[in-house]
């Protein structure tokens, strides 16, 4: 499984709607896993970002399929950064010359 974490904001809509994140929240968990992702966190923040997501997707194209169906429902605006464990990035920087 691959790991990414997701950084969003809140659109217009969403913040409108803000009492209503929590349940939004579960709902995605539910999506999520209907494109065989798993939410591993997810926080709300202050600063730039209103809130960050771990999931863990089997390839590209399932977090890319759960990124835009959750961007398609018009509450929030994401990021998606893939990330390495500690392990990987050994094995990473392992091959390196």
């Amino acid at each position: 499984m691959t790991t990414y974490v997701v950084l969003a904001n809140f659109t217009d809509q969403g913040i409108r709607n803000v009492k209503d994140s929590p349940k939004r929240a579960e709902a995605f968990k539910k999506m999520a896993k209907t494109f065989g992702v798993v939410v591993k966190e997810v926080v709300w923040t202050q600063g730039r970002y209103d809130f960050v997501t771990i999931v863990e997707a089997q390839d590209e194209a399932a977090a890319m399929s759960l990124s835009l169906s959750l961007s398609a429902l018009g509450n929030v605006r994401t990021e998606t950064l893939r990330a390495f464990s500690a392990a990987e990035m050994t094995a990473i920087v392992g091959k390196m010359l």
